[in-house]
């Protein structure tokens, strides 16, 4: 019998097969470094924007802040003077009633400054007054005694010793300053603020005739009433 010949049988090619797990971790590994190198954020296209250091804010020196300060007070240098024209004033009197220095014109005026009711010097003062009123009324002359104390306080003082003028109550120290009689003072090496024993005499047109500073109270009555002849 005839032996069959044998067909050549085609060589089946081998399936293609995927690469390596292994290369494509190394490929996969290989793109995220390279990613990363770049900027790029793994499954996302946008870069990173890269944080760069702010530079410090320039800091200006803080200005000290210097309270406004408040002017003093204006003090005149220079007293009142004669031939100057007498401060103004409007204060209650020893019942009340408020004297006004504008209804005064036309009469001589003594304003006498002192320091509190009824102590010693003032008392003696005030009635060295009292006692020689009637040569003062000749002579068209009104007195006002001054002090810080009150409308009350006067009233107790003029009652007491009969006085036969008016006190005027100076409590916020408007005339007073206003004529320079608040000044510092000394007792027994203490300083202190207070009311100089002053009197000023006052012509019919409202200007000072004469000033008396730091009044000796014995014997004023007889100075003031030489200085209105």
């Amino acid at each position: 019998m005839p032996s069959k010949a044998k067909t050549a049988q085609p060589k089946k090619k081998a399936p293609l097969t995927s690469k390596p797990k292994a290369a494509e971790k190394k490929k996969a590994t290989l793109k995220r470094s390279l990613a990363k190198s770049q900027g790029v954020v793994s499954g996302s296209r946008k870069p990173t924007k890269t944080k760069t250091a702010s530079s410090p804010k320039t800091v200006s020196p803080q200005k000290t802040k210097i309270p406004p300060q408040s002017s003093p007070r204006t003090v005149s240098t220079r007293g009142l003077q004669v031939g100057d024209r007498a401060p103004a004033f409007s204060l209650p009197d020893d019942t009340g009633n408020i004297v006004n220095s504008s209804e005064l014109r036309g009469k001589k005026v003594v304003v006498y400054f002192y320091p509190k009711d009824d102590t010693p010097g003032c008392t003696t003062e005030a009635c060295s007054f009292r006692d020689g009123m009637q040569e003062l009324k000749k002579k068209g002359v009104v007195v006002f005694g001054v002090s810080a104390d009150s409308v009350s306080s006067h009233r107790k003082f003029s009652d007491k010793f009969q006085l036969n003028f008016s006190l005027l109550s100076d409590e916020s120290k408007a005339m007073i300053q206003a004529y320079g009689v608040w000044k510092e003072k000394a007792l027994y090496g203490r300083k202190y603020m207070g009311i100089e024993r002053t009197t000023v005499v006052i012509n019919e047109d409202g200007t000072i005739r004469k000033i008396f500073p730091k009044v000796k109270v014995n014997g004023h009555f007889t100075e003031v009433l030489q200085a209105l002849t």
